[in-house]
């Protein structure tokens, strides 16, 4: 029986032991605490920057310095705090669509944005518009300190833009012909809006993805562009029998024009020419009348005999016709 002990004999065994044990140990104890707070301290104190980021140092929430992508040291124990902001990444926005998945073949949310993509014209109609912005960080500082939602800056500074220029142009220009022009100045206004409110970012592109008239007037929209089509190829078709007609007729004209001109010059040198032997002749006439009337009654009968089918020479003396002579055998020259 002097060998049995009770429970409270064992639990005061276990407690001298623990005694025992906490005064063997004791003396460790700060050495804990100060090799844990040395490796919280280190942890708190070295920090990385990514590749395509820089870091913003703050000092009790005050901006002190930034750092470029690496290893560095800052103070531990919260008293410095540092932020990566990623500043070589392109972000992109979408508006009046979003993209459910990317990839080769882009999966796009069912759901439509109407309060983000309907665009008054300048003409009053109303277009669904839809495009995206390219931006990314260009001042680190100024987007953490400047401004509270730059996020939600960017896409409400993109709304207010391109709502302007909507409605300076009209529906059609919006449509086709001013697309290009409209991305560009549209870029170009959101750009100088950001730096204006210091929002630290910059634009790398803004683009107009799609264009159309709203879903509930697309038909009546529709035909009025079927019937601009068809009159345009009415007015393209009558421009081409155009000009088939007039540059033909203006080429008959200049045809007649250049005959006409050079039969009045045929005339007028034929007229000069007549004139010309004709005053020759008479002055021939004049220095020998008997001998100039012989030659040119022979000329002219030289002429004229050949072109006679049958001749016949007449004696004015007798009262019957003489034997036709052969004149004709021979042309009349003998």
């Amino acid at each position: 029986m002097d060998d049995f002990r009770s429970p409270e004999d064992l639990f005061r065994e276990e407690a001298k032991k623990v005694k025992q044990m906490g005064k063997d140990y004791g003396k460790y104890i700060p050495i804990m605490i100060a090799a844990l707070v040395i490796i919280f301290g280190l942890q708190g104190t070295i920090y990385s920057i990514g590749p395509d980021e820089v870091g913003v140092i703050q000092r009790f929430g005050k901006y002190v310095r930034g750092t470029e992508p690496g290893l560095h040291f800052k103070l531990p124990f919260g008293v410095e705090k540092v932020t990566p902001i990623k500043v070589k990444k392109i972000f992109k926005e979408e508006f009046g669509f979003r993209t459910a998945r990317a990839g080769i073949k882009s999966v796009y949310a069912v759901r439509q944005f109407p309060e983000e993509s309907l665009m008054l014209t300048g003409d009053l109609n109303i277009l669904d518009v839809r495009w995206i912005v390219q931006y990314r960080v260009s001042d680190p500082v100024k987007l953490l300190f400047m401004t509270r939602d730059p996020l939600g800056n960017v896409r409400a500074m993109s709304e207010v833009v391109m709502r302007r220029l909507c409605g300076n142009y009209t529906v059609d220009e919006v449509l086709t012909t001013k697309r290009e022009e409209i991305s560009r100045l549209a870029q170009v206004e959101l750009q100088k809006l950001l730096d204006k409110y210091r929002t630290g970012i910059g634009v790398v592109t803004l683009k107009l993805l799609d264009v159309n008239p709203p879903d509930t007037v697309k038909p009546a929209f529709n035909e009025v562009n079927e019937a601009k089509q068809e009159r345009e190829r009415m007015i393209n078709e009558a421009w081409e029998a155009y000009n088939k007609a007039i540059p033909r007729a203006k080429g008959e004209a200049l045809r007649t024009v250049s005959q006409a001109e050079g039969y009045s010059l045929d005339k007028v040198n034929r007229a000069k020419g007549e004139a010309d032997r004709f005053l020759v002749t008479w002055r021939e006439y004049k220095k020998a009348p008997d001998i100039t009337k012989q030659r040119l009654y022979l000329e002219t009968m030289a002429a004229v005999l050949p072109r006679a089918e049958r001749k016949f020479v007449m004696d004015p003396q007798q009262s019957s016709i003489l034997p036709l002579l052969r004149l004709d055998q021979k042309g009349g020259t003998e």
